[in-house]
């Protein structure tokens, strides 16, 4: 039986991943700062899909909480197969706020984290010589709205790097580059996006099963959607000052 460990998995994109294994019959290894919604769904995906959950409540902007975590990913006599770094939140503070905590808190979640967990999973992966990593960045990624974007680029840049260096050994490394998904991750962040149309929408679900079946054609960049792969690929082409009018121009969208 395989495991996969989730970082955030009891909402949002990470839920989705997470049933998304479920069904497929992979035991699961959750972790998130939310112990309630870690039992809620445990008990949820043990009685709906028989498998064994495991739950760690976990800080990521923590160092020793991460480190403890990195410790599981390590233990060779609980193996773990995949590893998804999904664990994030929105970053709506501007970039020369005098308030550097939430900038911090940002870069230990989503950058120091993935980092540490990617690092030790591909360190245990490698002595099995197989295994796989698979890092939820952004689309944002391609744009430039303030620090998120920077995060997500940093996410994505080093996956592709990790994915040069483990090349050969039988364990993968993937960046997700998800485009604006049906989830709860802009309205707890503060982002407004009512003035969004319909069609920039995906489903949670559709994107993890289309993120597995690219993980799994041994992709190291996916972007569920060809509307949000098409999209990704424009603001790889555009030049850096149509670039920059077009995140200046969305986030004005969203303050309004």
């Amino acid at each position: 039986m395989s495991t996969a460990l989730i970082t955030g998995g009891t909402v949002g994109i990470g839920h989705a991943f997470a049933q998304e294994l479920a069904k497929q019959g992979w035991d699961l290894v959750l972790a998130s700062r939310d112990e309630a919604g870690l039992l809620a769904v445990a008990r949820d995906f043990r009685r709906t899909y028989g498998i064994t959950v495991e739950v760690i409540r976990t800080d990521l902007s923590v160092r020793s909480e991460v480190l403890a975590l990195a410790d599981r990913l390590e233990d060779q006599t609980r193996p773990i197969d995949l590893l998804v770094n999904n664990a994030g939140f929105a970053v709506h503070d501007s970039v020369v706020t005098g308030d550097i905590d939430q900038h911090q808190r940002a870069m230990d979640v989503m950058c120091m984290a993935v980092l540490i967990l990617s690092g030790a999973a591909a360190r245990a992966m490698k002595v099995r010589g197989f295994g796989a990593i698979l890092n939820v960045t952004s689309s944002s990624s391609v744009i430039t709205t303030g620090h998120y974007s920077a995060i997500k680029a940093w996410a994505t840049v080093y996956t592709e790097g990790l994915a040069n260096e483990l090349r050969g050994t039988g364990v993968r490394a993937m960046a997700v580059l998800p485009g604006w998904v049906k989830t709860e991750f802009h309205s707890r962040g503060g982002v407004k996006a009512h003035n969004l149309p319909g069609i920039v929408w995906i489903d949670a679900g559709r994107l993890a099963r289309e993120a597995l079946d690219d993980l799994a054609a041994g992709k190291v960049l996916s972007v569920p959607t060809k509307r949000w792969a098409f999209a990704v690929w424009v603001g790889h082409v555009l030049p850096r000052t149509a670039t920059r009018w077009l995140s200046r121009t969305l986030t004005k969208s969203r303050e309004t």
